[in-house]
């Protein structure tokens, strides 16, 4: 978005190790959606199994997060979700935070239909913040509980539990590769000007120092293709 959030990047893998940052997290009591702004709504998936990864793209409307995945998802994707995601916040404490979707399938027969829009109604009672779920969440329910209260009655049979967990992935090896895919001349020019090489990764923030002989040494024995690695 064009907001002074200035953009937000989400990643996860199918195991739930996720990581993410915002272009500006310093913002002080800021509605979400003018932090936002206006833009777009970008999702990448990918699998090892895809020739090529899947791309959509959808304009931001609303500035928060449930509304605008849940259009993306309809126009993008074609995929009709009940979709809720919220975080609740204490000062600069983050006390709660989660969601829920429910896609409609194909199949679906009208009777089932009913019984999830009533479940959602008496999920969203059962909450009664204006940031559905994150009470529940902050009573101690867990997931599989609210998964319990959108699928009550209809005999849910948990298939898969994942723990979500922050994990980055940045490296001392993945500051040289992109170092690589730099013209040399440039590098030289930035140690020459700054007397080293630093870099602070954008998920968790580690920073990663490297002086001129540790340069040299690396450009002297890396082999490959950095773009293929």
């Amino acid at each position: 978005g064009d907001g002074p959030l200035r953009g937000a990047v989400a990643i996860s893998s199918g195991t739930g190790e996720t990581r993410g940052y915002v272009g500006m997290p310093s913002l002080n009591n800021i509605p979400l959606t003018e932090a936002v702004g206006k833009g777009t709504v970008q999702v990448v998936k990918n699998h090892p199994d895809w020739p090529v990864p899947y791309n959509g793209i959808t304009s931001i409307r609303n500035g928060d997060v449930d509304r605008d995945i849940g259009a993306y998802l309809a126009e993008s994707e074609q995929r009709s979700v009940a979709l809720a995601a919220a975080t609740s916040i204490n000062g600069i404490l983050c006390t709660a935070a989660g969601g829920y979707m429910v896609e409609q399938l194909p199949q679906c027969d009208p009777e089932t239909k009913k019984k999830i829009e009533k479940n959602l109604a008496t999920l969203v009672k059962a909450d009664g913040s204006n940031s559905v779920p994150t009470k529940l969440l902050s009573n101690g329910e867990t997931p599989l509980d609210i998964a319990s209260m959108v699928l009550d009655g209809l005999d849910m049979q948990p298939l898969q539990q994942i723990t979500p967990s922050a994990k980055c992935d940045c490296s001392e090896e993945r500051l040289f590769r992109s170092l690589r895919l730099l013209p040399r001349e440039e590098v030289d020019k930035i140690v020459e000007e700054e007397g080293c090489i630093e870099a602070r990764c954008h998920f968790c923030g580690k920073q990663y120092r490297m002086g001129p002989e540790q340069v040299s040494e690396r450009f002297a024995t890396a082999v490959g293709d950095p773009s293929k690695d």
